[in-house]
């Protein structure tokens, strides 16, 4: 996509990520390391729970949406990138279990941005992620605080 800057993110642009299928084994993984809790690390117990069988961490599914939005090349590559990182997020929902051969893509689209009112430097993006399984539903919505480098006001600063 080239070099971005915050001025490339009008409200209602949209980026749409490839896809990615969930294994047992990255689930298990993750869970035992970040969120040990059997209906994510023991698939013959997790078939006992409410869920019926082996569940992501919603943990592991915000991380794999961010990947996958990264990847899209959204904000540069990764030595020219126009984030300064984030402030947060808001409204995390895990809205359907994501389970092991899910195939997960993400839409994210700009909700709004501004400029910084104190730093001239950069402005804020807040971004919708929804993360779709492979029969288009949605598993999890979130919105990101993205703080993000503005446009150089000359040819020579590369921000």
């Amino acid at each position: 996509m080239g070099d971005r800057f915050f001025e490339d993110f009008a409200p209602g642009t949209r980026f749409e990520s490839a896809a990615i299928t969930v294994t047992e084994v990255e689930i298990v993984e993750f869970a035992r390391r970040y969120d040990p809790q059997f209906f994510h690390t023991d698939p013959a117990a997790a078939r006992e729970s409410a869920y019926g069988g082996l569940i992501a961490s919603g943990f592991h599914t915000a991380a794999l949406t961010f990947g996958l939005f990264l990847e899209t090349g959204a904000f540069g590559t990764p030595d020219r990138t126009c984030s300064l990182g984030a402030h947060g997020l808001d409204e995390l929902r895990w809205l359907l279990p994501v389970r092991p051969g899910d195939t997960l893509r993400v839409v994210a689209e700009v909700a709004e941005a501004r400029p910084s009112g104190s730093k001239p430097d950069r402005g804020v993006v807040r971004l919708k992620y929804t993360t779709l399984n492979q029969r288009d539903e949605a598993v999890m919505t979130m919105f990101g605080i993205q703080i993000l480098k503005r446009r150089p006001t000359n040819a020579g600063d590369r921000g």
